[in-house]
């Protein structure tokens, strides 16, 4: 008795801030913690029902009367490119994306504190310093990797890097059913290689690879334009009261 209550994850709930999403309205969340043996398995459980990674942290929302945020996944083998899906594609057929170890280095942060410092300069992660992106890359006890995105360089079809400058990176667990993108920032000033989709179709393409069904991409807010982009890929699935139902 002693040792599943030891094992078992205890939950947590927050108090109200202010929502990052939608006006006028507050957030609460839920939270354990994600750590020990039992932390890919119980994110694997977690992840399935809604949650979230950040760090040793596992989280979903439990806003008092608002039901706005909806867990999505793609199923990547019924995955429909769009006309301007298949152009960004081949518009960054020159970089490469390297699949590695969650291992922080100054040139990510450079390029992360760009792009907070550029488009989310008043949100709630603005302050965050080296150390702390260093443990939001590093600070993890489930499967967890970094691609990083280059210009593609002659030796990247044997070595799988890239060369140049980073242009984009994403964090990125490996659950037993999908790849889940819990975090990606790219370079601001490449606004015509839309980084952003390049990096959620690429995870699409290296899940496929991997055998892998799904693509988790977080929470949709329906009424907010920093979630509206999500929507674009479909099919999808949303998480309701009675499971995974398909959206087309």
């Amino acid at each position: 008795m002693t040792t599943q209550a030891r094992d078992a994850p205890q939950f947590y709930l927050t108090a109200p801030t202010p929502c990052p999403y939608l006006p006028d309205r507050v957030e609460r969340k839920v939270f354990t913690h994600l750590i020990g043996r039992r932390a890919p398995e119980l994110n694997n459980a977690l992840s399935q029902s809604g949650f979230r990674r950040s760090q040793t942290i596992a989280y979903r929302p439990a806003c008092d009367g608002c039901k706005a945020c909806v867990s999505i996944r793609v199923p990547v083998d019924e995955v429909r490119l769009s006309r301007t899906m298949r152009k960004v594609l081949a518009h960054n057929a020159d970089l490469v994306g390297h699949w590695k170890d969650n291992v922080p280095t100054n040139e990510q942060y450079s390029l992360f504190r760009y792009y907070l410092d550029s488009r989310h300069a008043d949100g709630g992660m603005s302050d965050m310093n080296v150390l702390d992106y260093a443990m939001m890359i590093e600070d993890s006890h489930v499967d967890t990797h970094l691609v990083e995105y280059r210009k593609r360089g002659p030796d990247s079809g044997l070595t799988g890097t890239g060369t140049g400058d980073l242009l984009a990176l994403a964090l990125t667990d490996v659950l037993e059913d999908g790849l889940s993108m819990v975090y990606s920032f790219y370079d601001v000033d490449q606004t015509s290689r839309s980084l952003g989709t390049l990096m959620i179709l690429d995870h699409f393409i290296r899940a496929r690879k991997m055998g892998l069904p799904y693509v988790y991409l977080g929470y949709w807010v329906d009424g907010s334009p920093k979630m509206a982009y999500k929507g674009r890929f479909r099919p999808q699935e949303h998480l309701s009261m009675d499971g995974w139902t398909r959206v087309d």
